[in-house]
């Protein structure tokens, strides 16, 4: 039998209701001839709820009982979704994760999948079972531990699945209908994507982008699982959705495919740091130690012998970044005149594989914001992408002027 992964999202079976909706899409899968694999969240809600509980019973908790305790909602979840597959006369049943077993290592609340062994599962099926509703989010570590892979990672989940068992596709059910060339909420003009490849799926989920985990991509792109994301609260279309797939499975890219956003950034400066080999490498070094996540970085010489050093993070860790390279100076492993810090910045991205194959995208992405009057503070670029920051107050202007610049009210 062909087999097919479908995830759903918390706001997907947040009630009874929606369980028994999702129910009937899985249903109509296994009436089209699949075995089905299928990966729950929590119901929405459920696991901040359950977060809350940890941290007000035990500030300074223990993460494997943190796991223990915010797994749960993921089991509720997937008993409630067997037992209504039950009721509609579907063979199925739970599982949860060590029952799989999904082998992690041991990095409590932010654990890395191992191994997907295939057995159990392709046995229960071999006796006539159609779904297995599997608890996403969740495995069981070599100590025999319950784990839990972080915030998002019911859809790292369904694609391992889907890697595991050599899956025909990988349907991601959420509450967005597809990837959108920009963020629909700021542009009236934005358009969904009929196919878009993982490498732009990646860099957009990186750079803002909500509707897939990042994590999920990679993996995705690393066994070539294909991913399909659409809505579960739209009414059935085996057409609907964004598919993410291979490049090669897109006949002719756009240059640019999206745009994408990241609203709380900061930047911050080192004025005037010694120019001198490691200097770098000491204060980076500093950043990584304190769990700073730097971002972009440009360097400039404001006088001989000394440079300025900016880099890029989000809002909520320049405190962080400031008492990193302080108690850095502190240890005479850095020397610098001043720190600078501006939160009050944004990073917008344009995003496409198609900028591999055409030049001039910088100039055109420059010159359209310069037509707005919006200045750019740092630059930085990839092969597929390129990213500014500019004054947070620009945005939702900076983002419309792209998108129109592009002409991607024509992507689809």
């Amino acid at each position: 039998m062909p087999l097919l992964v479908m995830k759903f999202g918390g706001t997907s079976v947040a009630t009874l209701d929606r369980i028994r909706r999702v129910a009937k899409r899985v249903g109509r899968e296994v009436a089209n001839g699949y075995d089905v694999i299928v990966i729950v969240s929590a119901m929405a809600g459920k696991t901040n709820e359950l977060v809350g509980w940890v941290e007000e019973t035990s500030p300074l908790f223990d993460a494997r009982e943190y796991d223990a305790v915010v797994s749960s909602g993921e089991n509720v979840t997937a008993g409630l979704m067997a037992l209504t597959l039950q009721e509609m006369d579907i063979p199925a049943r739970s599982w949860q994760g060590w029952q799989v077993p999904l082998k992690t290592n041991s990095a409590h609340a932010s654990a890395r999948i191992e191994e997907i062994p295939t057995a159990n599962l392709n046995a229960k099926f071999a006796e006539g079972m159609k779904v297995a509703v599997v608890a996403g989010f969740q495995g069981i570590s070599p100590e025999g531990r319950i784990t839990t892979l972080g915030r998002g990672g019911s859809d790292t989940t369904a694609v391992a699945f889907a890697a595991a068992f050599g899956a025909e596709r990988c349907d991601i059910y959420t509450d967005v209908d597809g990837v959108y060339t920009t963020d629909p909420r700021i542009s009236t003009k934005a358009r969904k994507l009929e196919k878009i490849a993982f490498e732009e799926m990646l860099e957009l989920a990186s750079l803002g982008a909500k509707v897939l985990q990042t994590r999920s991509v990679e993996l995705a792109m690393r066994y070539n699982v294909r991913l399909r994301v659409l809505s579960s609260f739209e009414e059935y279309d085996p057409n609907a959705g964004t598919l993410v797939c291979s490049e090669e499975e897109i006949m002719e890219s756009n240059v640019v495919s999206g745009v994408a956003y990241s609203r709380d950034e900061a930047k911050v400066t080192l004025i005037s740091v010694a120019d001198r080999p490691g200097i770098a490498a000491a204060i980076f070094g500093a950043l990584s130690e304190a769990g700073v996540n730097v971002d972009m970085i440009i360097q400039n010489i404001s006088e001989e012998g000394r440079t300025d050093m900016t880099f890029s993070c989000p809002t909520n860790q320049v405190s962080r970044a400031k008492a990193a390279v302080e108690a850095a100076r502190e240890k005479t492993l850095i020397n610098f005149h001043g720190l600078v810090a501006d939160t009050e910045v944004c990073k917008v991205s344009v995003v496409g594989i198609g900028m591999r194959s055409h030049t001039g995208v910088a100039a055109q992405m420059f010159g359209a914001l310069s037509a707005e009057g919006i200045n750019i503070k740092v630059i930085t670029t990839s092969e597929i992408k390129i990213s500014v920051l500019i004054d947070r107050k620009y945005l939702e202007l900076a983002v419309q002027a792209l998108h129109d610049a592009f002409g991607l009210e024509n992507a689809g």
